[in-house]
């Protein structure tokens, strides 16, 4: 029997923090690509405010694939989320947060 041990390298670990003018909190962006096809295999994005969300450690929406396949947190809710690419998870992220903070 061979067991194949996927490697795999984290590329991007990013925090950027939003002006409180600008709706305040952070926005955390993690990306790990498997290293033997280059494709990304783990992943965390977040938009992080403890003021607007307690709950999730502050988590107010996010995309990851750390548990249970691929989800959507959105102010503690978790909902499981069709993977197409994952370009296509970084724009529904954007859209979300954008979404959101245009509410304000």
């Amino acid at each position: 029997m061979i067991f194949y041990v996927m490697a795999e390298r984290k590329i991007v670990d990013e925090t950027h923090k939003i002006s409180d003018k600008r709706g305040n909190g952070k926005l955390r962006r993690e990306i790990w690509v498997d290293e033997a096809t280059g494709r990304v295999c783990r992943y965390n994005l977040a938009y992080i405010n403890h003021a607007l969300h307690q709950g999730d450690n502050g988590r107010v929406i996010g995309y990851d694939n750390a548990h249970d396949g691929h989800h959507r947190h959105y102010f503690g809710a978790v909902e499981p989320v069709e993977f197409v690419t994952f370009e296509d998870v970084e724009e529904r992220f954007e859209r979300d947060w954008l979404a959101l903070r245009s509410k304000k």
